[in-house]
């Protein structure tokens, strides 16, 4: 459920169209929830069918044309009682740490190399994200909403900074483990 609460967030910080919508997803709220271009639009419809937004009236005929939505009252509503709403943390699923338990019974081949490759990603997601927190968040901005904004940042540099510690040790940890033949 929280796609559409995702939509209604970014459309009260900026009315928009499906596109830049999309845009936006792409390069700021995806960083922690993704989604489709295909499901944003889906999503539109649901919200403005449920009358939680509504297409802005357009200057121009509309065939061709983007539409642009805002948030009505209603919509307004939902998104306030679901941010006030309690909510159980999602147990971690995580592939890697799945491969990795395999990769105990069933021998490491492979597995190392991939390792390399996520702590790789991590490094560079992490630098991409102190980059944004050098950029966006000098000292002093403490507006209310600059500072909510910070905190999330900081959760994925946390985040990043915690993976890339861990990829470390397990890597140090592959380092000392003895070769084994996978057919055994």
């Amino acid at each position: 459920m929280s796609l559409p609460h995702a939509i209604l967030t970014a459309l009260l910080e900026k009315p928009s169209s499906g596109l830049e919508l999309t845009r936006r997803f792409d390069k700021s709220i995806g960083y922690f929830w993704s989604a489709t271009h295909q499901q944003i639009y889906r999503e539109l419809g649901k919200l403005e069918t449920e009358g939680y937004i509504r297409a802005l009236p357009s200057q121009q005929p509309t065939r061709g044309q983007k539409k642009r939505y805002e948030v009505l009252s209603a919509g307004r509503a939902e998104l306030a009682r679901w941010t006030a709403a309690s909510q159980d943390p999602k147990p971690l699923r995580d592939t890697l740490l799945l491969r990795l338990r395999a990769a105990a019974v069933v021998g490491t081949a492979g597995i190392e190399a991939d390792l390399r490759r996520h702590l790789d990603l991590h490094r560079r997601q992490l630098a991409e994200y102190e980059e944004i927190q050098e950029r966006d968040f000098p000292p002093g901005k403490d507006a209310p909403q600059d500072r909510l904004q910070h905190l999330i940042l900081r959760a994925g540099i946390d985040l990043e900074t915690f993976w890339t510690g861990w990829l470390t040790h397990a890597l140090e940890e592959f380092e000392r483990l003895p070769v084994t033949d996978p057919a055994t």
